[in-house]
């Protein structure tokens, strides 16, 4: 059975609040956004990889890297609130007009430079025919069963999960949370329901120090923290 035809998408837009120009800031020597393009570049060919963006400057940026890209988001997709599954599926109706019916996708967000090409792989390869969404996960910072407190209208602060009598994090089920680093969706599912709505996912595991999202200036001084270590000669 051959491969499912399967899109790159690397969702880039213009305006970042947290962290000021972002995607294209340089991070270890170059823009946060060639992280993702050199993953994906080690998985598929240039035309199976598409950026989203409304910017102009990310355009070129990319571009200057060597990768075409053939359009530039509409405004009303380039907003805060904006999800990303509208995101997909304009690039989806792109390439499907173009005569490129893609079956899978696997969306990189750029705010995540330590995911390696062999988490992208180690995800696809968990993907099959009803699985819905593969999606990256690392162990959660906070247990809902031990310490994830939710506030009561009384304004008292209650455990989120369970009775709050477990001893330690030992006796407490595992959880986990999205790291942000890798989505393998199944097309034919995303265009019925979001991603949150998505009952048939499973997790690929990766550690920590992989699962870096640089949403914050404190993200953002970690990740150069951890660029100047592990580029370091030993």
């Amino acid at each position: 059975m051959s491969e499912p035809l399967t899109l790159y998408l690397i969702p880039a837009r213009g305006g970042s609040k947290g962290i000021p120009g972002k995607n294209i800031k340089p991070l270890g020597g170059k823009p946060l956004l060639e992280y993702s393009i050199d993953v994906a570049r080690q998985l598929t060919d240039d035309e199976n990889i598409c950026l989203s963006t409304d910017s102009e400057e990310i355009k070129a940026a990319a571009e200057a890297m060597g990768l075409k890209v053939p359009f530039l988001r509409p405004d009303y997709l380039a907003t805060d609130g904006c999800g990303t599954h509208d995101v997909i599926l304009h690039a989806l109706d792109f390439h499907k007009a173009a005569g490129r019916n893609y079956e899978r996708v696997v969306l990189l967000q750029p705010t995540s430079p330590f995911r390696e090409a062999g988490d992208v792989k180690g995800a696809l390869e968990l993907w099959s025919p009803g699985v819905e969404l593969v999606v990256s996960v690392c162990e959660a910072a906070t247990n809902p069963y031990l310490n994830c407190y939710e506030l009561d209208e009384e304004g008292f602060l209650h455990i989120s999960k369970g009775e709050g009598t477990l001893p330690c994090r030992q006796a407490a089920p595992k959880a986990y949370e999205f790291n942000g680093a890798v989505y393998v969706i199944d097309v034919a599912a995303l265009r019925k329901r979001t991603m949150g709505q998505m009952k048939k996912r499973v997790p690929f595991f990766m550690p920590r120090e992989r699962s870096i999202d640089l949403d914050t200036p404190l993200d953002w001084l970690v990740a150069e923290t951890l660029m100047t270590q592990t580029t370091q000669p030993k």
